[in-house]
C-alpha cells in the first residue's frame, strides 16, 4: 500500500488569472449546496449501525462502521504506516515523526471550510470517516491500540511528537481531554510531547488551561486564512460555517497567556487570495506575540469547494517560505523587507550573501510545524506530501538535496549555484 496520492501536478503552477500569485478575485469558492436529509449528520452510518472491528481503512469497500472518539481516532496515512497499522512506504522519506490523531464521529465536522476535505457539505457523497484530508486517507484506529503500540516501543518509538486534532463537534472538547488522558496514562509527555490543534469555536479559556494542566506541550490555532475577509469567505458566513476570526484570535491570546512563549502558534495557508505582504505581516504579528507560524501551500483538495482552483504558484510559495523563516528564526522583520506594488517580496531585508546562506541550508523549505527532537526549526510534523504531489514538492519532509535546492532557486528566480 502506498500513501502517495498523486493528484494534479502543480509542477510550475500558475494562477487562474495568469499572474504569478493567487489573487483574491481569482480564489472564490463554489457556494455550498444543501445536503439531502437522508445524508445529514451521519444518518447513513448511524442507521446502519455497523459495529467497528479493529482498524478501519477508508475506500476498502466495506460499510463505514459507527465509530466515535474517544474510543476511536483517525490518523494520517503516514502515521498509520509508521505505527505499523498499514503497510506502505513514502517517497524519499521514512514516513513521519509526528503521530497525528484526528477526532472522529459519524456526524463529522460541523464546519464547512471551503478548502477542507472534511467539510460538512461532503456528507452527501462520503461518510465522514472515509473522507480524504490534506490529500490522503485517514484510517480509524482504536485509541487503546495506539497507546499500547507506542508504549510498547518505549524509547525506540519513531515518533517525536503526538498531535490531537480537534474538529467542530459538540463532544470535541471533552473527548480531546479523554484522548490526552489515555495517552499520558501510559506515555510520559516529556518523552513524546503532545500538541493540540484546537477548535477555537467551541473553546473557552478554561478549556485551554485544562489541556495545559493535563500535559499538552504546544497549542496551535488553525487560522488558515491570512486575512479576515478570506477567513469569512472560506470559513465563516461565506460558506455557511460557524467560525469567526475574532473568536480564533481570542483563543490564540488565551494560548499565549497559558502556554507561554514559543509554545503556541497558528497554521496559515499560502495562496488563498492574500498578498505576500498580508501573510508575512501576520507572521510578524505572531512572532511579536511570542508564537510561531506553520505554513501550508494551498492545494485543491478533492471534493472541497475549492477543488477547481489552482494550487499556489511555486514562486509565490518559495518567496513566502523563505521570508517566513527569516522572520521566525533569523530576527528579520517584515518592515525590513521590500515588496512590489502587488505585495510580492522583492527583497528579504538581508545582504545577498546572507540570503544565499539560508537558501543553501535548505531548512526554510522544509515542512513547518511543531518542533521535534533535532532542532527548533525542524518540525516533527513533517506531513509528507500533504500540500503537493511528490512529483513537485512544496513542503520538503526531508532535508533538500543539492538537486532539490537547484529547483528551489529556479522557483525563487535566484541563480543556480554551480559546482
Amino acid at each position: 500500500m502506498s500513501c502517495l496520492n498523486q493528484g494534479a501536478d502543480a509542477s510550475e503552477a500558475q494562477a487562474a488569472d495568469g499572474r504569478s500569485f493567487n489573487s483574491f478575485a481569482s480564489m472564490e469558492p463554489r457556494p455550498p449546496v444543501a445536503t439531502p436529509v437522508a445524508a445529514r449528520n451521519g444518518k447513513r452510518v448511524k442507521e446502519a449501525a455497523v459495529p467497528p472491528q479493529g482498524v478501519y481503512l477508508p475506500n476498502n469497500n466495506v460499510l463505514t462502521p459507527q465509530m466515535r472518539s474517544p474510543e476511536y481516532v483517525q490518523m494520517s496515512t503516514a502515521a498509520a504506516i509508521t505505527l505499523g497499522v498499514m503497510s506502505g512506504k513514502m517517497h524519499r522519506c521514512s514516513c513521519t515523526r509526528c503521530l497525528n490523531l484526528l477526532l472522529t464521529y459519524p456526524e463529522g465536522c460541523r464546519a464547512n471550510c471551503a478548502y477542507c476535505g472534511l467539510a460538512r457539505h461532503r456528507a452527501a457523497d462520503r461518510d465522514y470517516a472515509a473522507r480524504n484530508f490534506i490529500r490522503v486517507d485517514w484510517p480509524a484506529v482504536p485509541m487503546a491500540e495506539i497507546v499500547e503500540r507506542v508504549a510498547r516501543d518505549g524509547d525506540r518509538s519513531p515518533f517525536h511528537r503526538m498531535c490531537i486534532s480537534m474538529i467542530t463537534h459538540p463532544r470535541s472538547d471533552e473527548d480531546t481531554v479523554s484522548v490526552l488522558k489515555a495517552w499520558t496514562s501510559r506515555i510520559d509527555p516529556s518523552t513524546i510531547p503532545v500538541s493540540i490543534l484546537s477548535n477555537p469555536t467551541t473553546m473557552e479559556r478554561a478549556d485551554v488551561q485544562r489541556l495545559k494542566d493535563l500535559g499538552a506541550d504546544i497549542f496551535t490555532v488553525a487560522l488558515d486564512a491570512a486575512t479576515p475577509a478570506i477567513f469569512d469567505r472560506t470559513r465563516g458566513k461565506g460558506v455557511q460555517s460557524p467560525h469567526k476570526w475574532q473568536k480564533y484570535w481570542e483563543v490564540l491570546h488565551h494560548a499565549r497567556d497559558i502556554f507561554g512563549p514559543q509554545k503556541f502558534g497558528a497554521h496559515i495557508i499560502v495562496g488563498m487570495g492574500e498578498t505576500e505582504h498580508e501573510l508575512l505581516a501576520l507572521v510578524q504579528q505572531l512572532v511579536d506575540l511570542g508564537g510561531h507560524s506553520h505554513l501550508f501551500s494551498f492545494f485543491p483538495e478533492q471534493g472541497s469547494l475549492m477543488d477547481h482552483l489552482p494550487a499556489t504558484p511555486r514562486d509565490q510559495w518559495r518567496r513566502v517560505q523563505l521570508a517566513r523563516y527569516l522572520i521566525d528564526y533569523a530576527g528579520v522583520r517584515v518592515d525590513q523587507m521590500v515588496f512590489d506594488g502587488e505585495g510580492r517580496v522583492t527583497g528579504y531585508g538581508l545582504p545577498e550573501a546572507e540570503v544565499e546562506r539560508f537558501v543553501s541550508e535548505g531548512v526554510a523549505f522544509r515542512t513547518s510545524g511543531c518542533p521535534g527532537k533535532f532542532r527548533d526549526d525542524v518540525s516533527a510534523c513533517d506531513r509528507p506530501y500533504g500540500d503537493s504531489p511528490p512529483s513537485n514538492i512544496a513542503s520538503y519532509p526531508f532535508q533538500p538535496t543539492k538537486q532539490d535546492l537547484g529547483k528551489i532557486r529556479r522557483q525563487l528566480k535566484i541563480p543556480v549555484v554551480q559546482g
